[in-house]
């Protein structure tokens, strides 16, 4: 470090000019509270200006929703947590419990349990495509309804919709993939 200091007042009395602080002595705080905040060159970032509210003339958000074959259309409203499908309350229509979470995920993200009441429809593909449109629809229409969710609800990986669809059959398979028996001899 002395060798430092020392080419550097070298370098100063070549160009006649004073020697400049040590790199070492910048970075360290001056007192217990001062703590020297680290310059960067990038350009300050305004934060991403929120979007509007978009409903509809009774109030309710709208959003269509999808996962493999299923399509959800979707409208949120402000009421005590019911959730309605095809016109089925959502323990009717999805009994199995582990589509009922995949369901309410999105309120649990927000924080917003039994603040807003769904309706929707839900056409196509089975009991899990379903639930997954209807998720992605729910996910859609709350971030309408409230433009502030959008960051946490896209953090959890709701608004992207699900590409992933069944693999098709090919000609000289049995399957997707799988081949048929072989027989050696």
């Amino acid at each position: 470090m002395t060798d430092n200091r020392q080419s550097l007042a070298d370098l100063a009395s070549l160009t006649n000019q004073p020697a400049p602080a040590a790199p070492a002595a910048q970075s360290l705080p001056t007192s217990e509270g001062d703590i020297a905040a680290p310059v960067s060159n990038e350009p300050v970032r305004e934060p991403m200006p929120l979007r509007e509210q978009i409903l509809d003339k009774q109030g309710r958000a709208y959003a269509t929703g999808r996962r493999k074959d299923a399509v959800a259309r979707v409208w949120v409203k402000p009421g005590t947590g019911k959730i309605t499908i095809n016109g089925r309350d959502q323990e009717v229509y999805f009994a199995r419990p582990t589509l009922r979470l995949v369901i309410n995920q999105v309120f649990g993200i927000t924080e917003r349990e039994g603040q807003y009441d769904v309706v929707c429809t839900v056409k196509g593909g089975g009991l899990s495509g379903q639930a997954g449109a209807v998720k992605h629809g729910i996910s859609q229409a709350l971030t309408r309804f409230e433009p502030v969710l959008r960051a946490s609800v896209k953090a959890a990986g709701f608004l992207t919709r699900d590409s992933r669809v069944v693999e098709r059959k090919k000609y000289g398979k049995a399957k997707a993939r799988r081949s048929f028996q072989f027989s050696k001899r």
